[in-house]
C-alpha cells in the first residue's frame, strides 16, 4: 500500500514526465514540417529535432535546479508553425535558414541584457502580433481537412480518436492522435509493400551546417521568428509561471534560451523559449500540493525530454515514409487551440480590428516581395494601418 508521504514525493516527479510527452509528442510534427520546409533534408531535420531536444531539456533542469521554480522550456511551436507556413516561397536555403535561427538567438540573448529590446518589442500591440501568427497557422490548420479529402479512410480515424479524446482524456488527445497516425501510416505502408525498413536512418545524430547570412532570410525569416517566439511562447510563459504564483527569472530564462538556441542553430535548431501551455502541467496543482517542490516537475521535465530525444532520428524517418499530408493533419490539430487563441486575440479591440484584419490577411495570403516572406510583410502592413487610423 502506497503512503500519502509517497504519493506527495512522485506527484511531481509524474507531473514532469508528463509535461515532457504531451509536449513532445504533440508537437514534434509541427517542427519537423517546419524544417523541411526551409530546406532541411529528412537526416538535417531529424538533427534540428535532437538539437531542440536536448537544449531545451539541459535547459530546464539547470534554470529548475539554480531557481528552485518550476522555469520549463519548449520549442517554438509557432516559430516551426512560421517556418512551415513558407513551403515553396522561402528561396534562401537551408544554410541561410540555420544563419537566422543563430540571429534569432543572438536576438533572445540581447533581449535579456538590454531591456530596451524588451520594451520595444512590447510596443507592437498585441492583436497585431496575434493576427500576424493567426494568419500564419489558417493553412496549417487546413490541412485535417484537406487529408480527409485525400485519404478519408486514413485521416477519419484520427480525427475520430482526437476529437473522442478531446472530450474524456483533453491532455492525450494529440499525443492518442498521433498513435493512430502511425498505425494509418504502418498499415498504408504494409498494403504498398514497404520495404525499406531495415535500410532507414533510425538513430538520433547531429548534423552541422555552416551559418551563411543572406538579407532577405534576415529580414523575412529571423526577425518574424523572434516576434513570434517572444510574443507566443515567452511572454504567455511569464504569465503561466505567474498565474500559480511564480516570478518568472527574466535574464536566466532569456540567456539560457538565446544561448541555447544560438549553441543548436548550426544543428538545425530553429528556437527554444519558455513554455506556454505545457509549463501549467508542472507547475499547476497536478505538480502536488506543496508548491516549494514543485521545482522536482521541472527536473523531471528536463530529465524526460533528453530520453525522448533518442527518438529524433526514428521519428523524422517515419514522417519522411508517411503518405503526403496525413502527419501534416496531426500537425493541424495540435495548432488549432492556438490559432483559436490568436484569432481570439487578434479581434479583441475593436479600435485594432481593422489594422488586425489587414496583417491576418497579408499573413494568410502568403505574399512574397523581395525575397521576404508574408508574415514580415503582414507585419508592416498592420503596423502601418495601426499608425494611420490612430491618427484618424
Amino acid at each position: 500500500m502506497t503512503s500519502p508521504g509517497s504519493s506527495a514525493r512522485s506527484e511531481p516527479i509524474i507531473a514532469g514526465v508528463v509535461t515532457s510527452l504531451v509536449g513532445f509528442t504533440s508537437s514534434f510534427v509541427v517542427v519537423v514540417t517546419g524544417l523541411r520546409a526551409v530546406g532541411a533534408s529528412p537526416a538535417q531535420a531529424a538533427s534540428g529535432l535532437l538539437a531542440l531536444t536536448v537544449m531545451f531539456g539541459l535547459g530546464t533542469i539547470l534554470l529548475s535546479l539554480r531557481t528552485r521554480r518550476p522555469v520549463t522550456l519548449a520549442w517554438s511551436t509557432p516559430g516551426a508553425a512560421l517556418l512551415a507556413s513558407m513551403g515553396t516561397s522561402y528561396q534562401g536555403g537551408w544554410s541561410a535558414a540555420v544563419g537566422a535561427f543563430l540571429l534569432v538567438g543572438v536576438l533572445v540573448l540581447a533581449t535579456g541584457l538590454v531591456p530596451a529590446l524588451g520594451d520595444l518589442i512590447g510596443r507592437i500591440p498585441t492583436p497585431i502580433a496575434q493576427a500576424m501568427l493567426a494568419g500564419v497557422l489558417l493553412s496549417l490548420c487546413l490541412a485535417p481537412m484537406k487529408s480527409l479529402a485525400v485519404q478519408p479512410w486514413s485521416t477519419l480515424p484520427i480525427l475520430i480518436v482526437w476529437l473522442l479524446a478531446m472530450r474524456w482524456l483533453t491532455r492525450w488527445a494529440l499525443p492518442l492522435a498521433l498513435a493512430t497516425a502511425l498505425i494509418a501510416i504502418g498499415v498504408n505502408l504494409a498494403l504498398d509493400g514497404y520495404d525499406g525498413w531495415a535500410t532507414a536512418s533510425w538513430l538520433p545524430r547531429l548534423a552541422w551546417t555552416t551559418p551563411s547570412f543572406d538579407a532577405a532570410a534576415v529580414v523575412g525569416l529571423a526577425v518574424p521568428l523572434y516576434l513570434v517566439t517572444m510574443a507566443s511562447q515567452n511572454v504567455p510563459g511569464v504569465a503561466v509561471l505567474k498565474s500559480f504564483g511564480y516570478e518568472t527569472p527574466w535574464r536566466p530564462a532569456m540567456f539560457v534560451t538565446g544561448a541555447g538556441t544560438v549553441i543548436g542553430a548550426p544543428f538545425g535548431g530553429h528556437a527554444i523559449n519558455l513554455a506556454a501551455l505545457s509549463a501549467a502541467l508542472a507547475a499547476g496543482p497536478e505538480a502536488g500540493a506543496d508548491r516549494s517542490r514543485r521545482w522536482i516537475a521541472g527536473v523531471a521535465t528536463g530529465s524526460t525530454s533528453l530520453v525522448l530525444a533518442v527518438l529524433s532520428g526514428a521519428l523524422v524517418t517515419i514522417t519522411a515514409i508517411a503518405p503526403d499530408g496525413l502527419l501534416e493533419a496531426v500537425a493541424g490539430l495540435a495548432l488549432l487551440a492556438t490559432f483559436v487563441a490568436a484569432i481570439t486575440g487578434a479581434f479583441d479591440r475593436e479600435e485594432l480590428r481593422i489594422p488586425a484584419a489587414l496583417t491576418f490577411v497579408t499573413a494568410a495570403a502568403g505574399v512574397t516581395f523581395a525575397g521576404i516572406g508574408g508574415a514580415f510583410w503582414a507585419l508592416v502592413v498592420g503596423l502601418f494601418a495601426h499608425g494611420v487610423l490612430r491618427r484618424r
